[in-house]
């Protein structure tokens, strides 16, 4: 699978570099190779503890790092890129099937100002999403080496479907709808944040940079799918299952509110977690025996231990 993941990296590479030189965008060249050389210099450390000095988990930790620093520019330059091929928004459609299904945005944002302290609570739990992806790294490769490049393919998979969702029914989310209810509350993303995706849409994308770089994405909700993924692959950590299950409710409760989005929005996270999931199991399992093969052909290690020791 990490050949795989390089893959994946390299045509979106090969996507990005091309429609950037025929389209001539303005790009933060500088910040992008800061972080194309933190990537590569991660990968390549993964490669050394593989290959000279074996090491499985050191290696799949420091791809997993490498591949997320590689794979977020790319998809979010990707994303940004998109915005000139974007069809009609559907925030006004959204809206109204929360409104169909008894939901208000509105009204939840006012109940929440009722309640600052849950309100802080909520953007705790929503801003820790990003520090609980690179933790995951960490932990899943002490818990198996695999699961590290399941969980990357799995986050690669589902941001791709996001993507390939938005560029035909683009939607910002429920703040990008209504006014500003006047209600005091620390948000993580607020009206303003709202008014300059809308913006980016009418305009372009205007300077493409990591250091500006905005989550474009309303339906579905990535920040969600992140919460649920997770919570998946952390199942089977022992002192951090419950609590990172909690963490995450807590992120997907908190996510219309503090991340702007349609209630809808975080319904059709579900199913983009689970089609990611699923996929990627299935790749994991057809790449099993062709690891199974290529294990076999180098000689000793097919023979049964008393013949692979024997001297001849």
């Amino acid at each position: 699978m990490p050949a795989l993941l390089l893959t994946v990296l390299a045509v979106l590479a090969a996507i990005d570099g091309l429609w950037l030189a025929l389209g001539h965008f303005h790009l933060d060249g500088g910040a992008f190779l800061c972080l194309g050389l933190l990537a590569a210099f991660l990968l390549m450390a993964s490669h050394f503890y593989r290959t000279v000095r074996p090491d499985p988990r050191l290696a799949a930790m420091l791809f997993g790092a490498g591949f997320l620093c590689a794979f977020s520019c790319e998809a979010s330059s990707l994303n940004y890129l998109l915005l000139t091929k974007a069809g009609t928004r559907i925030d006004i459609a959204l809206s109204g099937l929360d409104r169909a299904m008894g939901l208000d945005w509105p009204s939840a944002v006012r109940w929440m100002a009722r309640h600052p302290r849950l309100n802080a609570a909520s953007l705790i739990a929503y801003s820790s999403m990003l520090p609980q992806v690179a933790l995951s790294t960490i932990v899943l490769a002490g818990i198996e080496s695999d699961r590290v490049y399941r969980f990357c393919m799995a986050l690669a998979l589902s941001a791709l479907l996001c993507i390939a969702i938005w560029v035909f029914v683009p939607s910002f989310g429920a703040f990008s709808v209504y006014p500003p209810t006047g209600a005091h509350l620390d948000l993580a993303l607020d009206s303003a944040y709202a008014q300059e995706l809308t913006r980016l849409l009418h305009d372009g994308p205007g300077l493409i940079s990591p250091r500006s770089a905005k989550g474009l994405i309303g339906f579905p909700s990535y920040h969600a799918v992140l919460a649920l993924l997770v919570s998946w692959y952390l199942r089977d950590a022992k002192f951090l299952r419950w609590p990172i299950f909690a963490l995450n409710l807590g992120v997907i409760l908190a996510t219309p509110v503090q991340g702007g989005h349609h209630f809808i929005d975080v319904f059709a996270s579900f199913p983009v977690a689970a089609v990611a999931i699923f996929v990627t199991r299935r790749m994991a399992n057809a790449a099993k025996p062709l690891a199974t093969v290529n294990k076999s052909s180098t000689g000793a290690e097919s023979l049964p231990p008393a013949l692979a020791t024997r001297k001849v």
